[in-house]
């Protein structure tokens, strides 16, 4: 088995730039995934996050989540739970206007903490996106200006903690799903494990390292790049020991923005020379998908066609 692509991003500054630039093509173009190392957020910013992100869970949401487990009888089920992950989470919204001052129980040093780490976390993503643009022969900037539609891109963070499951065989920390948006960044525990991505009909473990991004690619970027970059079906297995901690931000389109494959790769594509992606608006995918999460991407993708194919319809002349 190949190993997991993991990436010194120092290395783009001096002779191993090619190299590097070569091993991000091959993760996103095979695997969907990548971890970052030496990818420009102090590694003290990072401690103070998981230090403060862990004790607020065991401060305001440890208790919480026993009671749900306890009134839902989930410490003895006998069969597979297919309807929920056994996981404790709460949102934060970076853009297009941060709700950090709205969140409850954070108390005042969590709240700056995580304001500066999504400001760090926004700029590693659209430098990567641009990264992403060079190896596509895209212009710089493409892919940004591709999700910003009227307002900007949304980006925001579920910070996820998954404790000690009894029944890990019978529930899933968070069941297989491709990701909706574009880019994501996730600052995973370094001790606990459990996420796993599906390669070659494999599910493959996603390796713990301190202080590392792991990065994976959403279905909008599988759209615009043509699907010579895929997103990639992952999911949490969770333990019998330890609380995992994840926080996981989304860089994605802005909601008003039109998401289609960018004409240069259309044409560069030497076995399909039409366009096989739908064109919609983000915020259309993303309320179907809020359906149709835990099912195939391609059951999404062809509902937007069709979507696509009927309002063709209605507004001929607007379409052509």
């Amino acid at each position: 088995m190949e190993n997991f692509p993991i990436i010194n991003l120092e290395k783009l500054n001096g002779a191993e730039r090619a190299n590097t630039m070569g091993m991000i093509k091959d993760a996103c173009e095979n695997w969907g995934f990548f971890e970052l190392v030496n990818h420009g957020i102090p590694h003290e910013v990072m401690d103070t996050v998981e230090k403060l992100t862990k004790g607020h869970y065991k401060k305001c949401m440890e208790q919480k989540f026993k009671e749900l487990v306890a009134s839902k009888g989930l410490e003895a089920v006998q069969a597979e739970v297919t309807d929920l992950d056994w996981e404790s989470t709460f949102f934060l919204r970076h853009l297009p206007v941060s709700n950090i001052s709205d969140v409850p129980d954070l108390d005042d040093e969590y709240r700056e903490v995580m304001r500066d780490f999504a400001k760090r976390l926004e700029k590693l993503a659209e430098e990567l996106l641009d990264l992403l643009c060079e190896n596509l022969g895209l212009e710089k900037g493409y892919l940004k200006k591709a999700f910003y539609g009227t307002k900007g891109p949304n980006f925001g963070s579920k910070v996820s903690n998954y404790p000690p499951c009894p029944k890990p065989d019978l529930i899933k920390g968070l069941r297989a799903h491709t990701d909706a948006g574009g880019i994501v960044l996730l600052f995973q525990d370094d001790k606990v494990s459990g996420l796993q991505l599906l390669k070659d009909d494999q599910w493959i473990d996603v390796p713990p390292m301190r202080h590392s991004i792991v990065v994976n690619l959403g279905d909008q970027l599988e759209v615009i790049t043509n699907g010579k970059y895929k997103s990639v079906m992952h999911r949490v297995i969770a333990q019998t020991n330890g609380t995992r901690m994840s926080l996981a931000s989304f860089y994605n389109p802005g909601s008003d923005a039109v998401i289609y494959t960018a004409p240069t790769l259309v044409e560069k594509a030497a076995d399909e020379s039409k366009q096989v992606y739908p064109k919609f608006l983000f915020d259309d995918y993303m309320k179907l998908y809020a359906g149709l999460k835990f099912q195939a991407k391609e059951t999404r993708f062809e509902a937007m066609k069709a979507m696509e194919a009927d309002q063709v319809k209605v507004h001929p002349i607007a379409s052509a």
